[in-house]
């Protein structure tokens, strides 16, 4: 069933992260943040359409809000993707147009569509007439040696007119040729302003990405912005989410038991339905402790040895334990 959900634009969303931002790791993140916008791993249309659909698509009612991240350019497989999103219950679609690697280039999508306005807002009519919930588009600020300020007016220009009044503005360009996505994400030049001057000066909701490392550069970003979206960083050491949360909702952060609990539980339901490894949830949770005592025999214990566990409990109540015994 279809929920009700928060605001979409923020303030805090995890970015959508290849072979991270699973559903597993998704769940993790919504117990730590209650308000966050959660996004899916970039799936291709033409997987969504032809592939299996429960396991590329499928999530816990517990995620919302969770958005769908397509990465396609064939406006027909687009839309056809994002109605079956939208009937599966996600809560937004999101177009990629910032992946700059090169396996993503040779299927015409990601960063390279920067070049394309056109292209895309083709794409984005498309999908918005398919779907009732929002379309967005994540991108960078330009790509190559282009005039990065001409090239992210033009492109968000263009798709605007398609109806699409959301972007999410990863503060770098792409370089398409002779940097790795790794490279891509640390190598070029951070630019704030750019997309700041791109939400005074035309109205759009910009959200920001891109370089984002702790709650306090999180909250001054959010003086300007619609919205932050953290990757890496939240992936990483996904403490911040909680502390983010105090900060801006004034929850009160979960006990790490009562994490520990709801993962435990959570585990055994994925186990018992779909022979879930207990690995594959818990590798999602090696960064929780970072910076307290017993934090390396934690990382040890829900890494490699939680390999070919049976149960959840056997290796997340140890870690719990090799924790507060350190405290």
């Amino acid at each position: 069933m279809h929920k009700t959900s928060p605001s979409l634009s923020g303030p805090v969303s995890v970015a959508p992260m290849m072979d991270w931002t699973d559903r597993h790791c998704r769940f993790f993140h919504r117990l730590l943040a209650p308000h966050a916008v959660l996004y899916t791993e970039m799936v291709t249309a033409q997987a969504v359409i032809n592939g299996a659909r429960d396991r590329l698509l499928g999530f816990d009612a517990a995620e919302h809000p969770v958005v769908l991240q397509l990465g396609g350019s064939e406006a027909t497989d687009l839309a056809e993707a994002a109605k079956i999103g939208a009937d599966m219950g996600y809560d937004a679609i999101n177009l990629n147009c910032g992946c700059p690697s090169e396996r993503v280039q040779k299927g015409a999508f990601g960063a390279c569509l920067m070049a394309e306005p056109a292209l895309v807002a083709e794409c984005v009519a498309a999908m918005k007439q398919a779907v009732r919930i929002p379309v967005t588009v994540k991108c960078r600020i330009g790509i190559d040696d282009c005039a990065a300020r001409d090239m992210l007016f033009a492109f968000t220009d263009t798709v605007r007119k398609a109806g699409c009044e959301t972007f999410v503005v990863h503060a770098r360009k792409a370089w398409l040729k002779g940097l790795s996505p790794r490279e891509n994400r640390e190598v070029p030049p951070l630019d704030y302003d750019l997309p700041y001057a791109l939400k005074r000066e035309t109205g759009l909701e910009v959200i920001l990405n891109g370089g984002i490392t702790d709650a306090d550069a999180a909250a001054t970003h959010l003086e300007r912005f619609d919205g932050v979206m953290l990757g890496r960083a939240a992936y990483q050491n996904p403490s911040i989410l909680q502390t983010l949360e105090a900060r801006l909702h004034g929850t009160t952060p979960m006990p790490l038991s009562t994490v520990i609990a709801l993962m435990g539980e959570y585990a055994d339901r994925q186990k018992e339905r779909t022979d879930t490894p207990v690995h594959s949830i818990t590798r999602h949770m090696l960064g929780l402790v970072n910076g307290r005592r017993g934090a390396r025999r934690w990382r040890q214990i829900l890494g490699a040895g939680s390999v070919g566990a049976t149960r959840a409990r056997d290796v997340l109540i140890p870690a719990l334990e090799a924790v507060e015994g350190a405290d």
